[in-house]
Order: C-alpha cells, then structure tokens, then sequence
C-alpha cells in the first residue's frame, strides 16, 4: 500500500504539473467564443462528434475581435434537452449499470462490483475535466487532440459571465460547451464501467482503478479522437476549404465510418479491453467446476430497465439538438431494444427449451449496443432488423463464441457489448443506404447535400473503424494489464477471493440475513 500511495500521489502531481505548463500562453477564459460561420479560416481551435452527418465544432478568438462580430446563442429547448440526456446517461451507469453487473455476480462481490462502477465513472469524470476532453475534443492531429482545453478552460468567463458555444449538426446551430462537454464525459465514465464486468469477482480494486486511468489516457481519448472529432459544419464555407478542413479531423472520420453515439468509441472498444483483461487476469476460482448463478435477477432486471430508459439520453442525445434526428434516434431505440428482446427470448426458448429473465434483460441490453451506432443512420426498418440480429447474435456471443474463446468473462462483456457493437457498426453501413430506408449523410458541408456510398463500400468502411478499434483497444489494454501487474498486482488473494471482496477488499457486506 505505501507503494501504491506513492505511485497515486506522484502521477496526480506530475498530472497537475504537466496540464498547468500546457495551460499557459493557451486561450483563457477572458477570450470570448464565436461561432466558426462568423470566423471562417481565422479559427483557432475546433472540436467535433460523430459522422459526416453530424458535428461539433468550437472556436475561440480574442475578444477585441469578438466584440465585432455577431455571437449565436444556443436555444433554450437544446439547452435543456443536453441537459436531460446527460442525467439520463448518469442514470444508466449509478445506478443502472451498477444494479445490472451486481445482480449478475453471486452476493459475497456485489458491493464491490457497486464500488468498482461507482468510483471509476467518478475518477473519469475528474481526470475528463482536467485533460480528457481537451484530448478528445480539440485540434491536434488525426489521432489525439491538443491541450487548450484542460480544466475546461476558456468555456466560461468570469470576467463578464458569458460562456463558450460548440456548433451542432446544424449551421449556426450552436449549444453551450460546457453542455457538450459534460454529455461526453458520461459517455468516457461508462465506458470504462463497461470494463469491470469482464473481471468481477477476482481483481483488486486499486489494479481496477489504475487500468483505468492508464486505458482512459491512452485508449479512449485516441478512439474518441479518431472517429467523432471534425471542424464541424460551420468550418465548411467555400468548396475550396473541404479538403483543408476534413484534413484536420480524426483518423477514422476521414475514412467516412459512421458511428452515431458510439458503436466503436464504447461498446466495442470496452469489450475488448474486458476481453483482455479476462485472459490477463485468469479465471475465476472453481469456474467451471463450481456454480456461480446470478445472485439476485431482481437487482439486474431494474438494471436493465434503468439502462433502457438512459440510453434515449445515450442515443438521442448525440443528435445534440431537439429535433428531428433526436426523434429517429430515440423511436429506433425503443424498437431495436424491444426487437432484441423477443429474439433473444424466442431463440432461448427454442434452443434450451425455456425463455428466461437473465436472458430477457441481457436481450434489453444487445439491443441497444448493435442500435447504438446506427440510432440516428438508419431509418425504422433498419432499427428493427439490427435489433434483431443484436439479440441473436449476442445470444451466440455468450453461449457459442464464450465456450469457443475459453475466457472467464464474468458478466458477459465481449459476448454482449464487443458482439453487438460489431454487428451494429457492420450493419449501419447496410441500412444507411436509402434503398434501406436510411437518410444516408451528409456528402458536402458547404451546400448541406447528402449523397450515400454503394453499401459494400460503406460495409467495408465500418469494417475499418471496426479493425481500428479492436487493435488499439487490445494494445493498449495488453500494456496496462501488464504495467499494473507490474506495480501493484491484478488479482487478489485466493483465500479472499473465496471468502469474497465485499468484505475483504472494502471491509462490508450487502446482506445481513
């Protein structure tokens, strides 16, 4: 433990040294914000979500140069509409996906499956302030941003009370960034939550803690980065500016791969890392030999239904206004999830002779991780198909594939979250296409003209962003598993991992019966 103190207390401080020197000479919060249609190329910083048929952009300017230039204020109706989905996505993960993981594991560990997912959406939020948007969110090159924006700086002036402004997905459509940046924090602090269910059961909880920071740093920022960062609408003003402008976004949005609220930069890139640490960490004592059944279906079935309503914020939310595409989102997110739920069950039902609520409520959840990254590319006939396929293939991904691959991933990470986020993202290149019913994307940001690729070519797109994420996932997963290994161990004691790490990793139990 002095070790570890150390080592925590040296990294936060070298932290704070390193974001505090990139701070100076950079934008501060006395510079105002402005819109990038007003700014054209004199734009020094931009930031951006999503696929060519969405964005975010931001830009700062002095404030001599603001004062003449006309300022958009964001719409009240987005404003509050940003707002809720970001509750709605704390909501998935404490207590949603905190209720579904701990049900799912047996009642000696659900209190540190609850610290676990608790403690990790917090520290990702802190260290998401500090340097995590900034690096998702800024300019720097095609795989990871700059440092403008650490501590959140320039996104709310003292001085004067006005705030910085983020563009939409529409031309002079701006919302506050504070809003955006809050919403995507929710996104970073589930993801890496997403992790924990892969190794439940046998892992330390500061090794959890410290994968996490390590994998934040150097995993999802980069993917982040990589598929959701572009200028964004409003930096495309002249036909003569589109090459310089797309030359400035993420690697794997220069390739055209859609993803809508995170197929890849979530689902999948959890999943693997999970996949990872299973194999690292080894199985669980008695796996295999011994019954570890769910503990209590109640707690992981209000999980679900927690997870369901919080992913209309998830997925809704990315369109980033209250309009139309949020309402595509959210209709092709309640079907996709009901449509994954019945071919789940009726595929259990046929194949094992019973339909059961663990596998009802894992069917929830497959649905709305293949919908995730088609929500707002597809049009309902899609949804309803990749809710489809979500539930049978993630059935196969937690049976077939599961015994196939020979890991002891607890909760069914990779079966669920890598499967139906490779499915949803292979088969948002599919139903994207008009034919299909899809809206296509937006092909020209200066006109706002959509157009569509042939769907084998879209297909073979997503297959990239797909291949990206796996690699890079699995990489840098490999490399933090082995450098906490290194310093302060993965796995606990076998005598405390038998009698469980409620009470020897946190000193309490759940139940006093």
């Amino acid at each position: 433990m002095p070790i570890l103190k150390k080592i925590i207390i040296s990294s936060f401080l070298s932290l704070l040294m390193v974001t505090f020197a990139f701070s100076q000479g950079k934008a501060t919060p006395g510079q105002a914000q402005l819109p990038l249609e007003a700014l054209g190329e004199s734009s020094s910083e931009k930031a951006g979500l999503t696929q060519p048929h969405h964005s975010l952009a931001s830009t700062m300017e002095s404030s001599s140069t603001a004062a003449s230039l006309p300022v958009l204020i964001p719409h009240k109706g987005d404003t509050v509409w940003m707002s809720l989905s970001t509750l709605l996505v704390i909501m998935m993960t404490v207590p949603g996906l905190a209720l579904f993981y701990g049900g799912l594991v047996r009642s000696k560990n659900i209190l540190s499956v609850l610290m676990q997912i608790m403690v990790t959406f917090c520290l990702i939020t802190v260290l998401w302030v500090i340097y995590g948007y900034s690096l998702a969110f800024t300019e720097g090159n095609a795989f990871i941003g700059g440092f403008s924006r650490i501590f959140l700086n320039g996104m709310f002036n003292s001085a004067d009370g006005s705030f910085s402004t983020a563009a939409t997905f529409s031309k002079a459509t701006p919302i506050y960034e504070l809003s955006f940046a809050a919403f995507q924090a929710t996104f970073a602090g589930i993801t890496c939550c997403l992790i924990v269910g892969a190794f439940a059961e046998r892992i330390k909880f500061s090794a959890v803690l410290f994968f996490m920071f390590l994998w934040f740093t150097f995993a999802y920022l980069p993917i982040a980065h990589m598929v959701w960062f572009w200028p964004g609408p409003d930096a495309y003003t002249a036909a003569n500016m589109i090459e310089k402008m797309n030359s400035t976004a993420g690697f794997i949005w220069q390739k055209g791969a859609l993803d809508f609220a995170g197929g890849t930069v979530v689902h999948i890139n959890a999943a693997v890392a999970g996949l990872v640490g299973a194999f690292m960490i080894g199985k669980r004592i008695g796996y295999g030999r011994e019954a570890m059944s769910p503990h209590n279906l109640t707690l992981t079935m209000t999980g679900a239904a927690l997870l369901w309503v919080g992913w209309f914020g998830f997925n809704a939310g990315s369109a980033l206004e209250a309009n139309g595409f949020a309402v595509l989102a959210l209709i092709n997110t309640f079907l996709a999830t009901a449509a994954a739920v019945l071919a789940w069950s009726v595929a259990e039902w046929l194949a094992k002779g019973k339909p059961s609520m663990l596998g009802a409520a894992s069917g929830a959840v497959s649905g709305l991780v293949a919908i995730t990254p088609a929500a707002g590319n597809v049009g309902i006939l899609g949804a309803l198909a990749i809710g489809v396929a979500g539930g049978v293939f993630c059935l196969w991904g937690v049976n077939g594939l599961k015994r196939l691959i020979g890991a002891d991933d607890s909760l069914d990470v990779f079966g669920v979250h890598g499967v139906g986020g490779i499915v949803g993202a292979l088969l948002t290149g599919v139903f994207n296409h008009p034919s299909l019913g899809g809206p296509g994307f937006i092909a020209d940001w200066v006109t706002m003209k959509t157009s569509f690729n042939p769907v084998l070519t879209q297909l073979w797109i997503q297959t990239q962003g797909v291949l990206i994420t796996v690699l890079w996932s699995a990489v840098v997963a490999f490399i933090s598993f082995k450098l906490v290994d290194r310093v302060i161990g993965l796995r606990v004691k076998e005598d405390e991992e038998r009698e469980g790490l409620d009470i020897n990793s946190h000193g309490e139990v759940a139940y006093h019966l």
